[in-house]
């Protein structure tokens, strides 16, 4: 391990990453831009959202009433590594192919991948992903946040954390812990 920063200010477990190209924005069409006409929520807006269609049901933070459209530039893409000052796009942990979304049965399927087998924030970056999508989706989709197959020694019980709902409101009654979620969510300068 290498001294060095990251969000949690401790020692780097992966020192020097691989970095990717974070692939070009995505064009929006006419028919997105048409308010009049729903759009279902696909892998592609998962991945690099720039307007979903609001769900019946669902109420932005804060709004007494439904918003038309859902303001969400590039919902997972940009999530930003807890160790690195790096997106998790540009570190190759997140790909739209392991995005799946059947928005007729209201789920969403998210596979990450962890730089290194043994990495320790490999918790807190499915967290951080889970929130972006629990804050971002109507309540009627049912999540799916997990480690890709065979790429992390702990995979089973990263996962198993990660579908335990009660661990995860858990995990987010911790003021650190949602101070660093936060952090991994918002928009770097």
């Amino acid at each position: 391990m290498v001294g060095g920063g990251g969000m949690g200010g401790g020692l780097l477990e992966n020192a020097n990453p691989l970095i990717y190209e974070r692939s070009g924005e995505r064009p929006v069409t006419a028919g997105e831009e048409d308010e009049q006409v729903p759009d279902s929520i696909d892998a592609r807006e998962i991945f690099d959202i720039r307007r979903c269609w609001a769900r019946a049901g669902w109420r932005g933070p804060g709004r007494g009433s439904e918003s038309p459209f859902l303001h969400l530039p590039h919902l997972i893409r940009s999530i930003n590594d807890p160790e690195h000052p790096l997106t998790l796009e540009e570190l190759n942990v997140v790909e739209q192919v392991r995005v799946q979304v059947s928005d007729p049965e209201s789920t969403v399927a998210v596979a990450f991948t962890p730089t290194i087998p043994h990495c320790s924030m490999a918790t807190l970056i499915g967290l951080s992903i889970k929130v972006k999508l629990l804050r971002s989706l109507p309540q009627r989709f049912k999540l799916d946040v997990h480690i890709t197959p065979g790429t992390h020694a702990s995979e089973h019980a990263v996962n198993k954390q990660l579908a335990d709902k009660e661990r995860v409101a858990a995990a987010l009654e911790n003021t650190h812990l949602l101070e660093v979620v936060n952090q991994c969510l918002s928009a770097r300068s």
